[in-house]
């Protein structure tokens, strides 16, 4: 492998890596590099999800270290989550490109506005330990069963979906709801990556490249988040929300 393509791979890794972390669609940038250099789309998509494992982990032990994470509560969102993704799969059905991608652009500007209103901001606690009624636990549970369904159905934008759910269900800061989320999205990800490992839709070589990448933008991300606090990181995903959108909705097309 060319020194040029080491170096492509650790800058779109590291670009995916802190986007996926402080908001989501970092896959919108790595996937098409993937493809660019030759990756027929399955063994990218495959590649790509080594990176998002590593991604995630750096980012979990790293909100830890900085005293933002809750195992306890992590895992009552996570485990519903994965029921939810293995249900949501077997319903996933063939949808036109064109069709689900004016869907899903919908459902982002949607996501939005939730961020943006945040009903649930008078729940905001400051501790490092969620503290939330049963009520509003249960609540959240059950929702991330159907965000777990919505993960295996469609996929695309799942990261957006678990920021707005929390953000409306416990009103929890946005810190707070990036290392909930990236803890549930790890949980996603060890099953998924199993099956295209055995698949044999892994290019390993690639993929841990581009590890190193996302593993780096995790870390800065997950920094970042902590040191700038809500304001910033909502900017960042009013950006990514609505550039998403935009490309799903086609704007983008006379670039191409």
């Amino acid at each position: 492998m060319s020194i040029v393509k080491i170096v492509l791979i650790l800058v779109t890794g590291t670009a995916a890596g802190f986007l996926n972390t402080i908001a989501g669609g970092g896959s919108l940038i790595a996937m098409p590099v993937l493809i660019f250099l030759g990756l027929p789309s399955a063994v990218a998509n495959g590649t790509n999800r080594i990176a998002l494992m590593t991604q995630n982990l750096v980012a979990i032990t790293n909100f830890k270290r900085k005293g933002f994470f809750d195992l306890q509560f992590s895992l009552k969102l996570g485990i519903p989550a994965v029921l939810g993704s293995i249900i949501g799969s077997r319903f996933a059905v063939g949808l036109p490109d064109e069709i689900f991608n004016k869907i899903l652009a919908v459902v982002m500007v949607i996501v939005l506005a939730l961020i943006i209103w945040n009903p649930g901001k008078s729940k905001k606690n400051e501790s490092g330990k969620v503290q939330l009624s049963t009520k509003h636990q249960l609540g959240a549970m059950i929702a991330f069963f159907f965000v777990g369904f919505y993960g295996g159905f469609i996929q695309a934008g799942v990261g957006f979906i678990i920021i707005a759910t929390l953000s409306v269900i416990t009103g929890l800061s946005l810190v707070k709801i990036n290392s909930l989320k990236v803890f549930v999205v790890a949980m996603y990800m060890f099953s998924s990556l199993m099956v295209f490992i055995v698949s044999g839709k892994v290019n390993w070589i690639l993929g841990l490249t581009l590890a190193v990448g996302n593993s780096l933008g995790a870390y800065l991300g997950s920094n970042f988040a902590v040191a700038k606090g809500d304001k910033w990181i909502r900017i960042i995903l009013v950006v990514a929300v609505l550039t998403m959108a935009a490309k799903l909705l086609g704007l983008f097309s006379f670039l191409g």
